[in-house]
C-alpha cells in the first residue's frame, strides 16, 4: 500500500506530562493531509485514552498508527501487566489505577470504553504478565 502514511512512536511509562505526545502528533499529520475534523477528534480521542492507559498500567509501550486513504489503523503495544478481565475492565468506571495516580486526575475507568466508544473497530487481545495489545480502525468515509 503505497498511499499509506505510517507513524511510530514510543510512549515513556514514566512521564505523564509526555502522555498525549501522539495522538498529538497523529492529530497534526491528520489536519495537513486534510481528513475531516470528526475523524480527527476520534482517533485523538481513542489515542489519548491509550497513551494514558500504558503509562498508568503499562509502563509505557509503544504506538503504530497506518493512515489510509480510507480508514485509520492503530496499534498499541504494551509488555505491562496484562488485564486479567477485559470484559470487567471494559465496563464505564471500572479502574486498576493506583490512588496517586487518581489524585492527578486520571484513573477514572473510562479509558478502554472510550476507545471502544470512539473506534469503529477495536480488539483487545491481553496475557497476564505478558502485556496488550489493542488494534483500533476508524474509518474515514
Amino acid at each position: 500500500m503505497s498511499d499509506t502514511l505510517h507513524l511510530h512512536y514510543t510512549v515513556d511509562g514514566e512521564d505523564f506530562t509526555r502522555a498525549g505526545e501522539a495522538s498529538a502528533g497523529v492529530k497534526k499529520t491528520l489536519r495537513q493531509i486534510g481528513v475531516s475534523p470528526d475523524a480527527i477528534r476520534r482517533v485523538a480521542i481513542v489515542l489519548y485514552e491509550g497513551e494514558i492507559n500504558m503509562v498508568i498500567h503499562a509502563n509505557g509501550g509503544v504506538i503504530d498508527v497506518d493512515i489510509a486513504p480510507d480508514q485509520i489503523y492503530m496499534v498499541l503495544k504494551d509488555t505491562g501487566k496484562g488485564i486479567a478481565d477485559i470484559e470487567l475492565a471494559m465496563k464505564d468506571g471500572y479502574s486498576t489505577a493506583p490512588e496517586e495516580v487518581r489524585s492527578l486526575g486520571f484513573g477514572a475507568g473510562m479509558g478502554l470504553p472510550n476507545m471502544k466508544k470512539y473506534s469503529d473497530e477495536m480488539k483487545i487481545d491481553s496475557t497476564v504478565n505478558v502485556g496488550t495489545t489493542v488494534t483500533m480502525t476508524v474509518r474515514l468515509s
